[in-house]
Protein backbone atom coordinates (compact mmCIF):
# COMPACT_ATOMS: atom_id res chain seq x y z
CA UNK A 1 0.00 0.00 0.00
CA UNK A 2 1.10 3.76 -1.17
CA UNK A 3 -0.48 6.62 0.43
CA UNK A 4 0.64 9.93 -0.04
CA UNK A 5 -0.71 13.66 0.54
CA UNK A 6 -1.65 15.22 -2.55
CA UNK A 7 -4.94 14.57 -4.16
CA UNK A 8 -5.85 11.16 -5.16
CA UNK A 9 -2.86 8.58 -5.78
CA UNK A 10 -2.65 4.61 -6.64
CA UNK A 11 -0.50 2.09 -5.45
CA UNK A 12 0.84 -0.77 -7.35
CA UNK A 13 -2.23 -2.69 -6.86
CA UNK A 14 -4.46 0.13 -8.14
CA UNK A 15 -6.61 1.17 -4.86
CA UNK A 16 -7.11 5.34 -4.51
CA UNK A 17 -6.17 6.52 -1.54
CA UNK A 18 -7.29 9.71 -0.42
CA UNK A 19 -5.86 12.67 1.54
CA UNK A 20 -7.46 13.40 5.11
CA UNK A 21 -6.74 16.49 6.77
CA UNK A 22 -9.13 17.71 9.76
CA UNK A 23 -7.74 21.13 10.35
CA UNK A 24 -7.91 22.69 14.10
CA UNK A 25 -10.85 25.17 13.54
CA UNK A 26 -13.23 22.08 12.88
CA UNK A 27 -13.49 21.74 16.65
CA UNK A 28 -14.85 24.22 18.42
CA UNK A 29 -13.84 24.28 22.17
CA UNK A 30 -17.76 25.45 22.66
CA UNK A 31 -19.09 22.81 21.36
CA UNK A 32 -20.68 19.68 23.07
CA UNK A 33 -20.38 17.03 20.33
CA UNK A 34 -16.32 17.15 18.65
CA UNK A 35 -16.25 13.66 17.03
CA UNK A 36 -13.32 13.39 14.68
CA UNK A 37 -15.80 11.36 12.32
CA UNK A 38 -18.23 13.96 12.05
CA UNK A 39 -16.03 16.03 9.69
CA UNK A 40 -14.96 12.89 7.44
CA UNK A 41 -18.05 12.67 5.01
CA UNK A 42 -16.40 16.36 3.67
CA UNK A 43 -13.60 13.51 2.24
CA UNK A 44 -13.63 10.88 -0.03
CA UNK A 45 -13.16 7.38 1.72
CA UNK A 46 -10.31 5.45 0.69
CA UNK A 47 -11.29 2.47 -1.72
CA UNK A 48 -8.66 -0.05 0.31
CA UNK A 49 -7.00 -0.40 3.47
CA UNK A 50 -4.72 -2.60 4.91
CA UNK A 51 -5.05 -6.09 4.02
CA UNK A 52 -2.22 -7.61 6.82
CA UNK A 53 -3.17 -9.15 10.24
CA UNK A 54 -2.25 -5.69 12.31
CA UNK A 55 -5.28 -4.65 10.60
CA UNK A 56 -7.57 -6.86 12.51
CA UNK A 57 -5.19 -6.74 15.62
CA UNK A 58 -6.02 -2.79 15.89
CA UNK A 59 -9.76 -3.44 15.04
CA UNK A 60 -9.94 -6.13 18.10
CA UNK A 61 -8.47 -3.54 19.97
CA UNK A 62 -10.28 -0.73 18.80
CA UNK A 63 -13.87 -1.63 17.64
CA UNK A 64 -16.47 -2.05 19.98
CA UNK A 65 -18.21 -4.99 20.32
CA UNK A 66 -20.54 -6.56 18.06
CA UNK A 67 -23.94 -5.80 20.13
CA UNK A 68 -23.32 -2.15 20.32
CA UNK A 69 -22.54 -1.66 16.24
CA UNK A 70 -25.58 -3.67 14.57
CA UNK A 71 -28.28 -1.95 13.28
CA UNK A 72 -30.19 -4.30 12.30
CA UNK A 73 -29.44 -8.15 12.04
CA UNK A 74 -26.46 -9.22 10.65
CA UNK A 75 -25.34 -5.67 9.73
CA UNK A 76 -22.66 -4.00 11.12
CA UNK A 77 -22.11 0.37 11.55
CA UNK A 78 -19.37 2.04 12.33
CA UNK A 79 -18.34 4.08 14.06
CA UNK A 80 -20.75 3.99 17.03
CA UNK A 81 -21.97 7.15 18.27
CA UNK A 82 -20.87 7.76 22.44
CA UNK A 83 -24.77 8.13 22.77
CA UNK A 84 -25.50 4.88 21.92
CA UNK A 85 -22.49 3.21 23.53
CA UNK A 86 -23.71 4.51 26.41
CA UNK A 87 -27.48 3.78 26.12
CA UNK A 88 -25.51 0.11 25.58
CA UNK A 89 -23.73 -0.07 28.79
CA UNK A 90 -26.48 1.20 30.91
CA UNK A 91 -28.97 -1.34 29.28
CA UNK A 92 -26.31 -3.84 29.63
CA UNK A 93 -25.87 -5.57 26.25
CA UNK A 94 -22.80 -6.87 27.27
CA UNK A 95 -23.93 -8.90 29.95
CA UNK A 96 -21.20 -7.56 32.04
CA UNK A 97 -22.64 -3.82 32.84
CA UNK A 98 -19.18 -2.30 31.35
CA UNK A 99 -17.41 -1.38 28.57
CA UNK A 100 -14.72 -3.82 27.48
CA UNK A 101 -11.43 -2.24 26.83
CA UNK A 102 -12.04 -2.48 22.88
CA UNK A 103 -15.08 -0.33 23.56
CA UNK A 104 -13.25 2.21 25.43
CA UNK A 105 -10.54 2.94 22.88
CA UNK A 106 -13.62 3.51 20.45
CA UNK A 107 -14.90 6.12 22.19
CA UNK A 108 -11.91 8.13 23.17
CA UNK A 109 -9.97 7.22 19.39
CA UNK A 110 -12.75 9.42 18.06
CA UNK A 111 -12.09 12.45 20.18
CA UNK A 112 -8.75 13.44 18.57
CA UNK A 113 -6.20 16.27 20.30
CA UNK A 114 -6.85 19.07 17.85
CA UNK A 115 -7.83 21.78 19.79
CA UNK A 116 -5.75 24.29 20.61
CA UNK A 117 -2.61 24.90 21.77
CA UNK A 118 -2.25 26.11 25.24
CA UNK A 119 1.40 27.06 25.79
CA UNK A 120 3.46 24.63 27.68
CA UNK A 121 6.74 26.21 27.84
CA UNK A 122 8.95 28.95 25.30
CA UNK A 123 12.16 29.37 25.19
CA UNK A 124 14.45 30.77 22.41
CA UNK A 125 16.27 27.17 21.87
CA UNK A 126 15.59 24.69 19.68
CA UNK A 127 13.25 21.41 21.32
CA UNK A 128 14.77 18.49 20.15
CA UNK A 129 12.83 15.61 22.45
CA UNK A 130 9.31 15.53 23.45
CA UNK A 131 8.23 12.27 25.87
CA UNK A 132 5.37 11.68 28.25
CA UNK A 133 6.28 9.22 31.59
CA UNK A 134 4.45 5.98 31.01
CA UNK A 135 1.54 6.93 33.45
CA UNK A 136 1.42 10.49 31.67
CA UNK A 137 2.15 12.11 35.07
CA UNK A 138 5.11 13.72 33.85
CA UNK A 139 6.56 15.35 30.97
CA UNK A 140 10.25 15.89 29.40
CA UNK A 141 11.47 18.16 27.07
CA UNK A 142 15.16 18.70 25.80
CA UNK A 143 16.54 21.35 24.15
CA UNK A 144 19.95 22.82 22.76
CA UNK A 145 21.01 25.32 25.11
CA UNK A 146 21.72 22.69 27.71
CA UNK A 147 18.45 22.37 29.12
CA UNK A 148 16.26 19.86 29.98
CA UNK A 149 12.94 20.26 31.85
CA UNK A 150 10.59 17.93 33.65
CA UNK A 151 6.69 19.46 33.88
CA UNK A 152 4.24 17.62 36.26
CA UNK A 153 1.25 17.34 34.60
CA UNK A 154 -1.05 16.74 37.39
CA UNK A 155 0.06 20.34 38.97
CA UNK A 156 -0.22 22.29 36.28
CA UNK A 157 2.67 21.66 34.15
CA UNK A 158 4.91 23.08 36.38
CA UNK A 159 8.36 22.62 36.83
CA UNK A 160 9.20 20.08 38.40
CA UNK A 161 13.40 19.68 37.67
CA UNK A 162 15.36 22.17 35.53
CA UNK A 163 18.61 20.53 34.49
CA UNK A 164 21.17 22.24 33.07
CA UNK A 165 23.10 19.37 31.14
CA UNK A 166 27.04 18.65 31.70
CA UNK A 167 29.17 18.36 28.77
CA UNK A 168 26.78 19.25 26.10
CA UNK A 169 28.03 18.55 22.62
CA UNK A 170 25.92 20.40 19.97
CA UNK A 171 22.45 19.63 21.99
CA UNK A 172 20.59 17.41 24.28
CA UNK A 173 20.05 14.42 21.24
CA UNK A 174 18.03 12.08 23.39
CA UNK A 175 16.38 11.79 26.95
CA UNK A 176 15.08 8.78 28.44
CA UNK A 177 13.01 8.39 31.58
CA UNK A 178 13.19 5.61 33.48
CA UNK A 179 10.06 3.45 34.19
CA UNK A 180 9.87 3.93 37.78
CA UNK A 181 10.05 7.75 36.84
CA UNK A 182 13.30 8.17 40.01
CA UNK A 183 15.81 8.90 37.02
CA UNK A 184 16.73 10.15 33.93
CA UNK A 185 19.11 10.10 31.18
CA UNK A 186 20.33 12.13 29.19
CA UNK A 187 22.39 11.95 25.92
CA UNK A 188 24.87 14.43 23.91
CA UNK A 189 27.43 13.73 20.27
CA UNK A 190 29.89 12.11 23.13
CA UNK A 191 30.50 8.85 24.68
CA UNK A 192 29.12 9.97 28.21
CA UNK A 193 26.01 9.76 29.53
CA UNK A 194 24.64 11.34 31.82
CA UNK A 195 21.77 10.16 34.59
CA UNK A 196 19.83 12.61 36.69
CA UNK A 197 17.86 11.72 40.01
CA UNK A 198 14.48 12.83 39.13
CA UNK A 199 12.82 12.37 42.56
CA UNK A 200 15.33 14.70 44.27
CA UNK A 201 14.14 17.80 46.55
CA UNK A 202 16.21 19.96 44.37
CA UNK A 203 14.08 21.76 41.46
CA UNK A 204 17.19 23.63 39.99
CA UNK A 205 19.46 20.61 38.83
CA UNK A 206 23.10 22.49 37.91
CA UNK A 207 25.40 19.50 36.83
CA UNK A 208 27.91 19.01 39.35
CA UNK A 209 27.01 22.33 41.01
CA UNK A 210 23.58 21.67 42.64
CA UNK A 211 23.61 17.95 42.45
CA UNK A 212 25.92 15.08 40.42
CA UNK A 213 25.07 13.77 37.08
CA UNK A 214 26.93 10.88 36.96
CA UNK A 215 28.25 9.97 33.49
CA UNK A 216 27.42 6.63 32.03
CA UNK A 217 31.16 5.68 30.02
CA UNK A 218 29.85 3.77 26.71
CA UNK A 219 33.07 4.14 24.98
CA UNK A 220 34.79 0.60 24.92
CA UNK A 221 38.34 -0.21 26.37
CA UNK A 222 39.39 -1.30 22.62
CA UNK A 223 37.83 1.59 20.41
CA UNK A 224 41.04 3.35 20.55
CA UNK A 225 40.29 6.50 22.15
CA UNK A 226 37.92 7.46 19.25
CA UNK A 227 35.23 9.77 20.28
CA UNK A 228 31.45 9.33 19.03
CA UNK A 229 27.99 10.59 19.37
CA UNK A 230 24.90 9.24 21.07
CA UNK A 231 21.92 10.00 18.59
CA UNK A 232 19.30 7.85 20.60
CA UNK A 233 18.75 6.36 24.21
CA UNK A 234 16.15 3.90 25.67
CA UNK A 235 15.82 2.26 28.78
CA UNK A 236 14.87 -1.54 29.13
CA UNK A 237 11.27 -1.87 30.24
CA UNK A 238 12.64 -3.51 33.89
CA UNK A 239 14.74 -0.35 33.77
CA UNK A 240 18.25 -2.49 34.35
CA UNK A 241 19.49 -1.43 30.81
CA UNK A 242 19.78 1.46 29.22
CA UNK A 243 20.50 0.96 24.77
CA UNK A 244 21.93 3.36 22.37
CA UNK A 245 22.76 3.91 19.13
CA UNK A 246 25.71 5.81 17.65
CA UNK A 247 27.81 7.85 15.17
CA UNK A 248 30.05 5.02 15.16
CA UNK A 249 27.70 2.62 13.64
CA UNK A 250 27.63 0.58 16.62
CA UNK A 251 24.85 0.02 18.94
CA UNK A 252 25.65 -0.17 22.83
CA UNK A 253 24.01 -2.17 25.94
CA UNK A 254 24.69 -0.59 29.43
CA UNK A 255 24.37 -2.70 32.55
CA UNK A 256 22.95 -0.22 34.78
CA UNK A 257 22.84 -2.71 37.69
CA UNK A 258 26.72 -3.64 36.95
CA UNK A 259 27.63 0.21 36.07
CA UNK A 260 29.31 -1.43 32.87
CA UNK A 261 28.91 -1.55 29.21
CA UNK A 262 27.82 -5.31 28.55
CA UNK A 263 27.20 -5.36 24.65
CA UNK A 264 28.66 -3.52 21.71
CA UNK A 265 27.83 -4.22 17.91
CA UNK A 266 29.46 -3.15 14.80
CA UNK A 267 25.47 -2.97 13.71
CA UNK A 268 25.55 -0.63 10.47
CA UNK A 269 27.73 0.63 8.08
CA UNK A 270 26.63 4.13 8.83
CA UNK A 271 25.15 6.58 11.74
CA UNK A 272 22.61 4.68 13.78
CA UNK A 273 20.41 7.16 14.47
CA UNK A 274 17.61 5.68 16.61
CA UNK A 275 17.76 2.29 18.37
CA UNK A 276 14.88 0.87 21.09
CA UNK A 277 13.35 -2.73 22.57
CA UNK A 278 11.05 -4.63 20.48
CA UNK A 279 9.22 -5.94 23.60
CA UNK A 280 9.00 -6.19 27.44
CA UNK A 281 11.78 -8.84 27.46
CA UNK A 282 14.62 -6.94 26.19
CA UNK A 283 15.98 -9.85 23.97
CA UNK A 284 15.12 -8.03 20.69
CA UNK A 285 16.27 -4.59 19.28
CA UNK A 286 15.59 -2.83 16.54
CA UNK A 287 17.81 -0.35 14.80
CA UNK A 288 17.61 2.29 11.97
CA UNK A 289 20.76 3.94 9.77
CA UNK A 290 22.01 6.20 7.72
CA UNK A 291 22.20 3.04 5.47
CA UNK A 292 18.87 2.71 4.64
CA UNK A 293 18.16 -0.40 6.87
CA UNK A 294 16.13 -1.34 9.59
CA UNK A 295 17.83 -4.27 11.43
CA UNK A 296 16.56 -6.37 13.97
CA UNK A 297 19.31 -8.37 16.66
CA UNK A 298 17.85 -11.11 19.05
CA UNK A 299 20.86 -11.08 21.97
CA UNK A 300 19.38 -14.69 22.66
CA UNK A 301 21.50 -16.09 19.48
CA UNK A 302 23.70 -13.04 18.72
CA UNK A 303 26.79 -15.38 17.30
CA UNK A 304 30.50 -14.30 17.52
CA UNK A 305 30.57 -12.55 14.52
CA UNK A 306 27.20 -9.93 15.42
CA UNK A 307 25.04 -10.89 13.01
CA UNK A 308 21.55 -9.33 12.40
CA UNK A 309 18.54 -11.63 13.30
CA UNK A 310 17.35 -9.84 10.06
CA UNK A 311 16.61 -7.13 7.76
CA UNK A 312 13.93 -5.12 7.02
CA UNK A 313 14.66 -3.17 3.34
CA UNK A 314 12.16 -0.72 2.19
CA UNK A 315 13.57 2.67 2.85
CA UNK A 316 15.58 4.98 -0.06
CA UNK A 317 16.69 6.95 2.48
CA UNK A 318 18.58 7.00 5.70
CA UNK A 319 15.97 6.52 8.80
CA UNK A 320 15.76 8.73 11.41
CA UNK A 321 13.24 7.05 14.13
CA UNK A 322 12.39 3.55 14.71
CA UNK A 323 8.96 3.36 17.15
CA UNK A 324 8.24 -0.15 18.08
CA UNK A 325 4.66 -1.41 18.82
CA UNK A 326 5.87 -3.15 21.90
CA UNK A 327 4.47 -6.88 20.83
CA UNK A 328 8.02 -7.94 19.59
CA UNK A 329 6.49 -8.34 16.07
CA UNK A 330 5.67 -4.63 14.41
CA UNK A 331 7.46 -1.43 14.11
CA UNK A 332 7.14 1.58 12.11
CA UNK A 333 10.35 4.18 10.74
CA UNK A 334 10.81 7.73 9.82
CA UNK A 335 12.57 7.71 6.77
CA UNK A 336 14.60 10.92 5.03
CA UNK A 337 12.93 9.76 1.96
CA UNK A 338 9.32 11.69 2.97
CA UNK A 339 7.89 8.13 4.29
CA UNK A 340 6.58 6.13 7.00
CA UNK A 341 6.38 2.65 6.41
CA UNK A 342 5.36 -0.24 8.66
CA UNK A 343 6.94 -3.27 9.47
CA UNK A 344 6.59 -6.66 10.21
CA UNK A 345 9.30 -8.36 11.12
CA UNK A 346 8.10 -11.98 10.22
CA UNK A 347 8.96 -10.37 6.85
CA UNK A 348 12.70 -9.90 7.10
CA UNK A 349 15.21 -11.32 5.08
CA UNK A 350 18.68 -12.58 6.14
CA UNK A 351 20.89 -10.05 4.48
CA UNK A 352 20.50 -7.14 2.40
CA UNK A 353 20.75 -8.88 -0.65
CA UNK A 354 19.19 -6.19 -2.89
CA UNK A 355 21.43 -3.52 -4.64
CA UNK A 356 19.51 -0.02 -5.20
CA UNK A 357 22.57 1.02 -7.58
CA UNK A 358 23.39 4.39 -7.59
CA UNK A 359 20.88 7.13 -7.77
CA UNK A 360 21.38 9.63 -10.06
CA UNK A 361 20.58 13.13 -7.90
CA UNK A 362 22.70 14.61 -5.34
CA UNK A 363 21.27 15.05 -2.23
CA UNK A 364 21.74 16.33 1.20
CA UNK A 365 19.00 16.30 4.03
CA UNK A 366 20.24 19.25 6.67
CA UNK A 367 20.18 21.93 3.52
CA UNK A 368 18.41 21.00 0.13
CA UNK A 369 14.71 19.58 -0.20
CA UNK A 370 13.96 16.10 -1.38
CA UNK A 371 14.07 15.91 -5.25
CA UNK A 372 10.87 15.88 -7.23
CA UNK A 373 12.44 12.73 -9.35
CA UNK A 374 12.94 10.77 -6.22
CA UNK A 375 9.54 11.15 -4.85
CA UNK A 376 7.68 8.65 -6.55
CA UNK A 377 10.74 6.06 -6.76
CA UNK A 378 9.66 2.53 -5.03
CA UNK A 379 12.62 0.29 -3.47
CA UNK A 380 12.56 -2.96 -5.61
CA UNK A 381 12.55 -5.22 -2.84
CA UNK A 382 10.86 -3.42 -0.47
CA UNK A 383 9.57 -5.46 2.80
CA UNK A 384 7.37 -3.27 4.08
CA UNK A 385 3.79 -4.18 4.96
CA UNK A 386 2.37 -0.03 4.37
CA UNK A 387 3.86 3.58 3.83
CA UNK A 388 2.60 6.52 4.63
CA UNK A 389 3.32 9.77 2.92
CA UNK A 390 2.32 13.37 3.70
CA UNK A 391 4.86 14.99 6.18
CA UNK A 392 8.34 16.19 5.51
CA UNK A 393 11.36 14.93 7.03
CA UNK A 394 14.18 17.46 6.30
CA UNK A 395 17.15 19.24 8.50
CA UNK A 396 16.63 16.90 11.59
CA UNK A 397 16.20 13.50 12.66
CA UNK A 398 12.26 13.58 12.64
CA UNK A 399 10.18 11.53 14.91
CA UNK A 400 7.44 8.83 15.08
CA UNK A 401 5.16 7.13 17.16
CA UNK A 402 2.27 4.72 17.22
CA UNK A 403 -0.67 6.54 19.10
CA UNK A 404 -1.14 5.00 22.95
CA UNK A 405 -2.61 1.79 23.60
CA UNK A 406 -4.96 2.38 26.19
CA UNK A 407 -7.07 5.37 24.69
CA UNK A 408 -6.65 4.41 20.92
CA UNK A 409 -5.43 0.93 20.95
CA UNK A 410 -3.00 2.26 18.69
CA UNK A 411 -4.82 2.67 15.90
CA UNK A 412 -2.77 5.81 14.58
CA UNK A 413 0.43 6.87 13.91
CA UNK A 414 1.39 10.71 14.46
CA UNK A 415 4.77 12.49 13.22
CA UNK A 416 6.81 15.50 13.34
CA UNK A 417 7.69 17.48 10.29
CA UNK A 418 9.96 20.07 8.54
CA UNK A 419 6.65 22.19 7.77
CA UNK A 420 6.24 22.54 11.36
CA UNK A 421 3.22 20.65 11.16
CA UNK A 422 2.37 17.18 13.58
CA UNK A 423 0.64 15.16 11.43
CA UNK A 424 -1.97 11.74 12.55
CA UNK A 425 -2.29 9.13 9.84
CA UNK A 426 -5.22 6.43 10.45
CA UNK A 427 -2.80 2.94 10.33
CA UNK A 428 -5.33 0.99 8.58
CA UNK A 429 -7.00 2.80 6.39
CA UNK A 430 -3.96 5.11 5.59
CA UNK A 431 -5.98 8.33 5.87
CA UNK A 432 -4.03 11.71 7.10
CA UNK A 433 -6.91 12.23 9.88
CA UNK A 434 -5.44 15.29 11.30
CA UNK A 435 -2.86 18.11 10.71
CA UNK A 436 -2.07 20.85 13.62
CA UNK A 437 -0.49 23.72 12.43
CA UNK A 438 0.74 26.33 14.61
CA UNK A 439 5.14 26.56 15.03
CA UNK A 440 6.98 27.97 12.54
CA UNK A 441 9.84 25.87 12.21
CA UNK A 442 10.32 22.42 11.92
CA UNK A 443 8.76 19.84 14.53
CA UNK A 444 10.91 17.33 15.27
CA UNK A 445 9.43 15.79 18.22
CA UNK A 446 5.84 15.01 19.96
CA UNK A 447 3.92 13.13 22.38
CA UNK A 448 0.73 11.47 22.73
CA UNK A 449 -0.59 11.72 26.46
CA UNK A 450 -0.78 7.66 27.39
CA UNK A 451 -4.63 7.81 28.84
CA UNK A 452 -5.82 11.03 27.82
CA UNK A 453 -6.28 12.88 24.63
CA UNK A 454 -3.39 15.46 24.35
CA UNK A 455 -0.52 16.15 22.31
CA UNK A 456 2.38 17.65 23.32
CA UNK A 457 4.49 18.88 20.07
CA UNK A 458 8.04 20.62 20.56
CA UNK A 459 9.84 22.32 17.92
CA UNK A 460 12.75 24.40 16.93
CA UNK A 461 10.92 27.81 17.30
CA UNK A 462 11.76 26.80 21.09
CA UNK A 463 7.74 26.45 21.61
CA UNK A 464 6.04 23.41 23.71
CA UNK A 465 2.40 23.17 22.88
CA UNK A 466 0.05 21.06 24.12
CA UNK A 467 -3.07 19.98 22.09
CA UNK A 468 -6.41 19.12 23.68
CA UNK A 469 -9.98 17.67 23.01
CA UNK A 470 -12.31 19.08 23.89
CA UNK A 471 -9.97 21.20 25.27
CA UNK A 472 -9.86 22.21 29.04
CA UNK A 473 -12.52 25.07 28.70
CA UNK A 474 -10.12 28.03 28.62
CA UNK A 475 -9.49 30.24 25.55
CA UNK A 476 -6.61 29.70 24.07
CA UNK A 477 -4.26 32.24 24.47
CA UNK A 478 -2.20 34.31 22.18
CA UNK A 479 1.05 33.03 21.39
CA UNK A 480 3.76 34.82 20.51
CA UNK A 481 6.00 33.81 17.40
CA UNK A 482 9.54 33.89 18.17
CA UNK A 483 12.34 33.63 15.03
CA UNK A 484 15.23 31.37 16.00
CA UNK A 485 18.20 31.96 14.77
CA UNK A 486 19.46 29.64 12.01
CA UNK A 487 23.00 27.45 12.36
CA UNK A 488 24.92 25.87 9.73
CA UNK A 489 24.30 21.79 10.89
CA UNK A 490 21.92 19.83 11.93
CA UNK A 491 21.14 16.76 14.01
Amino acid sequence: MFVTASGVDFDEMGYAMSRFEIESEFYDAGNTVNQASNSRSKFKKPLSALDHEIAQLTKLKSEPKEHFSKEVPGKRHLPVSTVKMLAGREGNYSGRGRFSAADCCHMLSRYLPVNGPWPVDQTTSRAYVSQFSADGSLFVAGFQASQIRIYDVERGWKIQKDILAKSLRWTVTDTSLSPDQRHLVYASMSPIVHIVDVGSGTMESLANVTEIHDGLDFSAADDGGYSFGIFSLKFSTDGRELVAGSSDDCIYVYDLEANKLSLRILAHTSDVNTVCFGDESGHLIYSGSDDNLCKVWDRRCLNVKGKPAGVLMGHLEGITFIDSRGDGRYLISNGKDQAIKLWDIRKMSSNASCNLGFRSYEWDYRWMDYPPQARDLKHPCDQSVATYKGHSVLRTLIRCHFSPVYSTGQKYIYTGSHDSCVYVYDLVSGEQVAALKYHTSPVRDCSWHPSQPMLVSSSWDGDVVRWEFPGNGEATPPLSKKRIRRRQFYL
